[in-house]
C-alpha cells in the first residue's frame, strides 16, 4: 500500500511523494484529472483518473472499469493499468494546440505544456493519456518524471537493483530461490557444483568433470563459478589457456548426446599466435571424451547467423509494422512488409542451423563446438535449440527453465545491455532472447503435445525481460548478479501470479515420459507417438511430402500457371543429384512416425512458420477474435484433461488406492479450465475468451479498423506466398 509523504512544488527526484513499504517503491510525481484513451475513434469509453510515476512503474489509478473487460491475468506486482518503467521504449509528449511534439529522455527539458502523453512500450503496446483537464504544471512534471526514471543513467537507479534479493531470503539468510516451502520440484540453478554433477550424470557424460577454478570469479566474471570441462584437461592447463580467449571465457560444456557426442560452446582465441596450439589442445581433449574418439566439428556462428545488429533492426521493423504504422497507409503492403522485416527469415535461419548441429550429433555422431567471438549471444540460442530438439527433459517446464538458467543466465548473456535498460548504448541493444523464444514457439506450434508448458507461458516469459524486478533477466554476468542480488532468481512464479493463474502454464496436450492412463481398470504407462496417417494440409493441393516438412523427389508446389509444373521432371533429377547427407537425414526423419519424447525436428519451409500472434499482435484490438482462436481448443482440451483426471481419481478411490477427495479436486487440478461435476454437461466457453486471452488489448493500442485488409486475411490463416521461383528453389 502507499503512504503519504511530503511533496515538493518542484520536480525533485530525491523527495518522494509516496512510498510502498513492501517493495521499497517511491512515488515521485503524479497528475490528477488525466484521461486514459481507450479507443482512437471515440472518447466515450475513456477512463478518468490519476497518473502516477514511481521509481518502478507508470500507474494509472481509476475507479472506473474498462469496457468489455471481463478477464485479465492478474499480476501481483502490477495493476491493471500499470507499465513497468523498464518496458517503456519511448516517451512522447504532444501539444496539439501548438502542433508540437517531443521525444523525452533523461534529464531533458520540456518547453511546452503537454496536452497528450504517448508511451511506446517494448512489449508492443502503445498507451495514450490526455491532460485536457489536468493542471499544465503537474502534467509537465509527471511526463518529465516518467522520462527520467524510464531512462536511468546508472544501474542503481533501476528499481530491480534495489529490489532483488529482498524477497528471497528469510530472517536467517537462507536462500529460497523460488522453492515451494511445502516442497515440490524446483528449477536447477547451476550455481553450485552439485547441480552440474547431477547434469553430468543425467546426460551420461562420464568423461567430463566439474571445474572450480573460477570460484570467486577469479578467471572470468562472465563465466559461472562452476562449469564442466573434459576430464583430460587439468586445472593448471585451463588457467594457462584462459588468457588466450576473449574475456578469458574458457570453453563451456553444454550437453551430451546419448551417443557420447558433446555439445560445447567456445569464444574466439584473441591471440593469433596461440590460436592453433590452443585449439588443437581443446579439440584433442573433447575428442578423448568421445567413446569413438571422433574428431570435433566446429560451427562458426558469426559467419553463418545474423549478428545482434541485424536482429535488432528486424525487430524494429516488425514493431513498426505491428504497432506504429497506421494501417490506412500500409495495409496493402502489410504482408510484404512483414517479409521484408526479415524477422521470420532470421527465426528460420536459427532453427535451420540448430538442425544442422543436431545432424552432426545425431547422425554423424561427432562432438560439436559452437564458435562465437564472445560466446554470449548466438551460442545461447543454438545450444538451447539443439537441446530442445534432442532432449525431452528440456521440454518440461522445470527442464526448460533450467536450460535457460544454464545457457543464458549462468553463461553470461548480457541481459542488461541487450534489453538496454540503462539506455546507454543503442548499438548494444538486441532482442536475442526474444528471438530465441520465437524459435521455441515455432517448435512448440508444430509439436504442442511434446511440451509441458503453453504458449501463454512463453509469452509471459518474454514479458519478464521488461519487468526486471528479479535478477534472472536483469544483469550482464554471474558476478554482477552475485554482487547485487545475493544470488536470487525469479523462477518462483508465485511472486508474480496466483496459483490459479499459473495453471495457464500447464499444457493439457502434454504427454510426459511416463504418462499414466487407466484401461480396463488397470493403470498403464505409455509414450505418445504420432500416427502414420497423413492429415490434409491447410494449403489445398500441397504434396504429402511437403506437409511433413520437405519436398520429395517427385513433388513441387502446384500453382496455377506455374512454370514449375512444366519442369517437374527436370527439377526432380536435379534434387536427387543435389541432396546432401543432412537433407537426407531430415527427409528420413519426416518419413517415419515422430516420438514426442524423442528427437524433434522443425518443418522449415516458409509456409510452415507462422507469426507469433499472441506475443506480437495481442494488443491490436482488430486482431482479436472473440470466442475464437487457439484458446477455444485450449479450453476444450483443458476441460477434457481435467475430466479424465477427475475420473481417474474417482477410480483410484473406488479401488482403495487413495486419491484426492472430490471436494478438493478443483483446488489440486493442474488445468485453468475445469470440468463440471456432471461430465455429460460440459461447460460452455466463457464469454471473455478471445484470441488474445489471457491478455486484453482494450486500452493498450488505438488503431483504425482493418476489416477486409491483408492483415485480417492473414489473421484468418492466409500464408505468406513467395514467388514461384523462390518456392521452386526452396529446400529444408
Amino acid at each position: 500500500f502507499l503512504l503519504p509523504h511530503s511533496s515538493s512544488p518542484q520536480l525533485d527526484y530525491s523527495s518522494p511523494i509516496y512510498t510502498n513499504l513492501e517493495l521499497c517503491e517511491i512515488v515521485v510525481n503524479e497528475a490528477n484529472f488525466v484521461r486514459k484513451c481507450i479507443s482512437a475513434e471515440s472518447c466515450q469509453d475513456d477512463l478518468w483518473g490519476k497518473l502516477v510515476c514511481t521509481n518502478f512503474k507508470v500507474s494509472f489509478i481509476t475507479h472506473n472499469s474498462l469496457p468489455r473487460q471481463r478477464f485479465q491475468c492478474t499480476h501481483r506486482l502490477l495493476g491493471e493499468h500499470d507499465i513497468p518503467l523498464a518496458c517503456v521504449e519511448q516517451v512522447v509528449t504532444v501539444n496539439d494546440v501548438k502542433g508540437k511534439q517531443k521525444i523525452l529522455g533523461s534529464n531533458q527539458k520540456l518547453k511546452f505544456n503537454p496536452t497528450e502523453l504517448i508511451l511506446y512500450c517494448k512489449d508492443f503496446r502503445i498507451i495514450r493519456f490526455r491532460f485536457d483537464e489536468a493542471g499544465p504544471e503537474s502534467a509537465k512534471k509527471v511526463c518529465l518524471a516518467i522520462a527520467h526514471y524510464s531512462h536511468p543513467a546508472d544501474p542503481q537507479l533501476l528499481f530491480g537493483f534495489e529490489y532483488v534479493g529482498k524477497r528471497y531470503h528469510g530472517s536467517t539468510g537462507e536462500r529460497m530461490n523460488g522453492i515451494d516451502p511445502g516442497g515440490g520440484m524446483q528449477t536447477t540453478l547451476f550455481d553450485c557444483s552439485s547441480d552440474w554433477d547431477r547434469e553430468i550424470k543425467r546426460t551420461g557424460a562420464s568423461e567430463w568433470r566439474v571445474c572450480t577454478i573460477n570460484q570467486g570469479y577469479f578467471i572470468s566474471p562472465s563465466l559461472p563459478e562452476f562449469f564442466v570441462v573434459p576430464v583430460s584437461l587439468a586445472d593448471q592447463d585451463l588457467k594457462q589457456y584462459a588468457c588466450f580467449f576473449y574475456s578469458q571465457r574458457i570453453p563451456l560444456w553444454c550437453w551430451n548426446h546419448s551417443s557420447g557426442s558433446a555439445l560445447v560452446r567456445m569464444s574466439n582465441i584473441s591471440d593469433p599466435q596461440q590460436q592453433r596450439k590452443v585449439e588443437q589442445r581443446i579439440s584433442s581433449a573433447i575428442t578423448k571424451s568421445h567413446p569413438l574418439r571422433s574428431d570435433v566439428f566446429k560451427s562458426d556462428l558469426d559467419k553463418n547467423l545474423p549478428n545482434i545488429q541485424d536482429i535488432q533492426a528486424a525487430l524494429l521493423k516488425l514493431r513498426q509494422i505491428c504497432v506504429i504504422d497506421p494501417f490506412e497507409e500500409s495495409e496493402e503492403k502489410w504482408l510484404s512488409s512483414l517479409e521484408s522485416s526479415r524477422w521470420m527469415e532470421y527465426v528460420r535461419t536459427f532453427l535451420r542451423h540448430a538442425v544442422e548441429v543436431v545432424y552432426m550429433l545425431e547422425s554423424r555422431n561427432v562432438p560439436v563446438i559452437l564458435l562465437e567471438k564472445e560466446d554470449r549471444d548466438l551460442s545461447c540460442v543454438i545450444s538451447c535449440l539443439v537441446q530442445l530438439m534432442c532432449d525431452p527433459h528440456c521440454r518440461s517446464l522445470h527442464g526448460f527453465q533450467g536450460l535457460i538458467q544454464k545457457e543464458w543466465v549462468m553463461a553470461g548473456h548480457r541481459f542488461l545491455d541487450r534489453c538496454n535498460h540503462l539506455k546507454k548504448n543503442d548499438k548494444e541493444e538486441s532482442p536475442v532472447f526474444l528471438l530465441f523464444l520465437d524459435c521455441v514457439w515455432q517448435l512448440w506450434n508444430q509439436y504442442p503435445a511434446a511440451f509441458e508448458f503453453t504458449e501463454v507461458y512463453l509469452t509471459v516469459l518474454g514479458d519478464s525481460m521488461w519487468v526486471p524486478i528479479f535478477s534472472t533477466f536483469l544483469f550482464n554476468c554471474p558476478r554482477q548478479r552475485a554482487e547485487n542480488s545475493r544470488g536470487s532468481y525469479d523462477w518462483d512464479w508465485s511472486q508474480q501470479f496466483s496459483l490459479k493463474d499459473q495453471t495457464l502454464f500447464n499444457n493439457p496436450l502434454y504427454v510426459g515420459k511416463i504418462a499414466t492412463c487407466v484401461q480396463n481398470g488397470t493403470v498403464k504407462t505409455f509414450t505418445h507417438r504420432r500416427s502414420k496417417k497423413n492429415y490434409s494440409s491447410t494449403l489445398r493441393g500441397l504434396p504429402s511430402a511437403l506437409r511433413n516438412g520437405s519436398l520429395g523427389p517427385n513433388d513441387t508446389l502446384a500453382r496455377r500457371n506455374s512454370l514449375v509444373l512444366r519442369l517437374r521432371s527436370d527439377l526432380s533429377q536435379v534434387r536427387e543429384q543435389q541432396e546432401t547427407p543432412s537433407e537426407r537425414f531430415i527427409r528420413d526423419f519426416f518419413s517415419r512416425p515422430v516420438d514426442l519424447q524423442g528427437l524433434l525436428l522443425p518443418q522449415l519451409l516458409p509456409s510452415h512458420l507462422s507469426v507469433w500472434k499472441l506475443y506480437f499482435l495481442r494488443w491490436v484490438p482488430e486482431a482479436q477474435i472473440p470466442q475464437g482462436g487457439p484458446i477455444t481448443a485450449f479450453h476444450k482440451l483443458s476441460v477434457l484433461t481435467d475430466e479424465i483426471d477427475m475420473l481417474q481419481n474417482q477410480l483410484r478411490q473406488y479401488k482403495g488406492a487413495g486419491g484426492t477427495p472430490n471436494n478438493l479436486h478443483a483446488e489440486h487440478s493442474k488445468m485453468y479450465f475445469k470440468a463440471t461435476s456432471t461430465p455429460h454437461q460440459p461447460p460452455a466457453p466463457p464469454e471473455y475468451l478471445s484470441s488474445s486471452f489471457p491478455f486484453s488489448p482494450v486500452g493498450n493500442l488505438c488503431r483504425p479498423g482493418i476489416l477486409g485488409s491483408p492483415l485480417s486475411k492473414f489473421l484468418n490463416g492466409a500464408k505468406i506466398w513467395l514467388s514461384t521461383e523462390t518456392l521452386a528453389n526452396e529446400t529444408i
